[in-house]
């Protein structure tokens, strides 16, 4: 951590130091959504100065999201997307795409809306860049015409701008070239959730009788949704508790459409000291790790999964499946967690019940996770996305 990834061998673009242009150029990142994380290195970008910097988002928030959003907090311009609702439909409008021309855009591209304004971006003499992850079978339908669209797409684009190793190769399948991929590795607020957690420590055991927590204790945040795993982490727990004469508990923060689900389940399997915790915003999230010990990711696909790095930033060692993205660039196995196949839960029992019964074990695993970390902040974020921007403006029209 704290470098870019390699690209397996192959000969991925990687960013000089050199800034050569004289004016400030006009840059807009366009997202569906202002999530948190983009909203932190938006902030960092804005204050930077390097570029005059404008967001576009096309909602302010989506269903299945809590998250709060205020406004007051961002330093940077920002618009929403008009939209037109059509029934149940709502239609976004791209219209600032006809307004001022940005010297750079950067969006998604897996909406109608993106793929219209890069188009009228493009027409219009912008150099433009998609922001693409690795996509996962399970939550998409596969079309060939989509398939196409994408490789016209990622061919006539001037640049990739993806997170790691995975992004990479999904991009080049999916029709980029190499010399248009960059790197722009995901951050989190390391400070607010490293420092969140150790002060929340200092309180650990009265935080931990109030959420009614025993012995050594796991912990998932996210969406409760069966995308996430879910029912294979309550199987594996299910397995650990039989087996392992100490109490444990397992800790759900968050929310979600299959919650009702996963509570009649713990109640069908007899689980013990499974722990319901609700959503929680940013500022709360801390206390939730420092209360645990194993942060437990059991996903069956993720282009990302930032909630790992949080628990990094709290100390905690990570078990994670496969299916998260960029994950072997965070978790070294038998280091700082353990990687597992998706829906298999006796092999995440294996591993919860290594962690359950070494205490030592824990301790070193999530002191390398906060030291991998620990560089990965919005700033290094900014200082990627600035090289990259002025690299892509300096290269000749495609």
């Amino acid at each position: 951590m704290g470098q870019l990834p390699s690209g397996s061998g192959k000969a991925v673009v990687m960013l000089d130091e050199r800034v050569s242009m004289t004016a400030k150029s006009f840059l807009v990142y366009w997202n569906n959504i202002p999530s948190p994380y983009m909203v932190e290195r938006f902030n960092v970008l804005a204050d930077r100065g390097a570029f005059e910097f404008e967001a576009w988002f096309n909602d302010r928030i989506e269903p299945g999201r809590s998250w709060d959003v205020d406004e007051s907090t961002w330093r940077f311009k920002f618009r929403y997307l008009p939209t037109t609702r059509i029934g149940k439909r709502v239609l976004h409008w791209p219209l600032p795409s006809f307004g001022r021309r940005p010297d750079v855009l950067v969006s998604l591209y897996a909406e109608p809306v993106f793929i219209l304004g890069w188009l009228v971006a493009k027409l219009r003499g912008a150099k433009t860049g998609f922001w693409a992850e690795v996509t996962f079978d399970r939550w998409i339908k596969r079309r060939a015409y989509k398939t196409w669209i994408k490789r016209w797409l990622f061919r006539r684009v001037d640049a990739i701008v993806t997170v790691g190793d995975d992004g990479r190769g999904f991009a080049e399948r999916a029709g980029a070239s190499v010399e248009k991929i960059f790197y722009a590795p995901h951050v989190i607020d390391v400070s607010h959730y490293a420092n969140g957690a150790r002060l929340a420590r200092q309180n650990r055991e009265q935080l931990r009788t109030d959420l009614g927590l025993h012995g050594t204790t796991f912990i998932y945040v996210g969406r409760l949704w069966w995308g996430k795993g879910l029912d294979y982490l309550l199987e594996a727990y299910e397995i650990v508790q039989a087996r392992f004469s100490n109490e444990i508990s397992l800790l759900l923060v968050g929310d979600g459409a299959d919650e009702a689900k996963l509570r009649q389940l713990c109640i069908e399997r007899g689980l013990r000291h499974v722990v319901f915790a609700g959503f929680k915003q940013k500022p709360e999230v801390p206390r939730y790790y420092a209360s645990s010990d194993v942060f437990v990711f059991p996903t069956l696909g993720d282009p990302y999964g930032l909630v790992v790095d949080e628990a990094m930033a709290c100390g905690l060692p990570v078990i994670s499946t496969t299916a998260a993205g960029e994950i072997r660039d965070r978790i070294e196995e038998g280091v700082n967690g353990y990687i597992v196949p998706p829906e298999d839960s006796a092999a995440l029992a294996e591993r919860m019940l290594t962690l359950a019964q070494d205490g030592a074990l824990r301790e070193r695993m999530g002191k390398t996770s906060s030291d991998k970390i620990k560089g990965h902040t919005p700033e290094r974020w900014a200082e990627d996305f600035e090289r990259i921007v002025h690299t892509v403006f300096e290269k000749p029209p495609t």
